[in-house]
């Protein structure tokens, strides 16, 4: 008994030890494996350290029936009041453009995931909610494939403690 306690403490102490710079991280899942071109999902996260950088990601989870090599997306970056902070067009292989050969971390059989850089070291010029929302930018109306897209906020490795 005293061998499992003092092992229950040392993994609670470990995994207290851990630096996770996530800030803020979110899924929107496509249930019927595609996404329509009206669906502009949303995510509105809270900064409340203003002196520190963050990098903005977008995931993006597909399988292998995406139809094409690339992927387009607009992202656009809101505070509180509807402001529009950034405002881009993304562009990403998710296949190999000439084998076909899937790009990303293989997920289970035929899943993979992205992870897309969106802003790199951006600082917030003020604490408070503010709203990503993306918009897929495919010359189809309903992108088949397309599993889920998230969004996630971390600390900028250089402002890591």
């Amino acid at each position: 008994m005293r061998t499992f306690c003092l092992l229950l403490i040392i993994v609670t102490l470990l995994s207290g030890c851990g630096n996770d710079a996530r800030v803020y991280e979110q899924y929107t899942d496509f249930n019927d494996r595609y996404w329509l071109a009206q669906d502009k999902p949303q995510f509105e996260f809270l900064i409340v350290d203003t002196n520190i950088s963050y990098t903005l990601y977008a995931d993006v989870r597909n399988t292998v029936s995406y139809p094409w090599s690339r992927f387009f997306m607009n992202y656009t970056l809101q505070d509180s009041t509807g402001k529009e902070l950034q405002k881009n067009l993304l562009s990403e292989f998710l296949f190999d453009a000439k084998t076909g050969k899937p790009f990303g971390k293989s997920g289970l059989g035929d899943i993979y995931d992205h992870e897309v850089v969106l802003l790199k070291d951006f600082r917030f010029t003020s604490p408070g909610k503010y709203k990503m929302q993306f918009e897929q930018q495919m010359r189809t109306d309903t992108l088949h494939g397309m599993l889920a897209i998230g969004f996630r906020v971390e600390r900028s490795a250089n402002t890591r403690d």
